[in-house]
């Protein structure tokens, strides 16, 4: 994460988004890489082509709740800037601060956003600013442990960074 503080385009998702439709079953078995063409096919099918690096996903309760799949991973490969729900899945929101993955939840942010709207996230005071509206909320504080590994672009590269693990070889 290269800053505290994401603006960009707004992508609207619904209640209940699961890993499944995130990355669905058939594309499982490709490398990280090939899955991106698959992320959130099901759903929005030619979203993938709409995106672009640094959009942000808004979405209502329960955002990444099924399976333990590497969906995380795949949104961060893609260069999602970051995730805002109302809720996030336990494992899921691990997964994400894991994978680099800036994710926070905010009470009411579904109401907050049209689609297309722009949003300002802050990871400094954990706010939510819709800047098209100048309507903002405030979003739960994201724990100072979690904080530091999603500042580091995720959990490898914070042990690379303190030396407790070798760096990545590049191929």
């Amino acid at each position: 994460m290269e800053s505290k503080i994401v603006r960009a385009r707004v992508w609207k998702f619904p209640e209940n988004v699961n890993t499944d439709q995130i990355i669905p079953n058939r594309a499982y078995y490709f490398t990280p890489e090939e899955q991106l063409a698959y992320i959130f096919d099901a759903m929005r099918p030619g979203w993938i082509d709409e995106m672009e690096r640094g959009d942000v996903i808004v979405s209502e309760p329960n955002f990444g709740m099924g399976s333990s799949r590497p969906a995380a991973r795949n949104l961060a490969l893609l260069g999602i800037g970051c995730l805002v729900s109302e809720s996030i899945n336990g494992l899921f929101y691990r997964n994400a601060v894991n994978f680099g993955l800036p994710a926070m939840e905010c009470p009411g942010v579904a109401s907050l956003f049209e689609e297309g709207q722009t949003a300002e996230v802050s990871f400094e005071d954990f706010s939510v600013k819709n800047l098209d509206t100048g309507e903002s909320l405030q979003a739960q504080e994201v724990p100072t442990s979690l904080l530091n590994i999603l500042m580091a672009g995720g959990l490898y590269p914070l042990l690379e960074k303190e030396h407790m693990i070798a760096p990545v070889a590049e191929s």
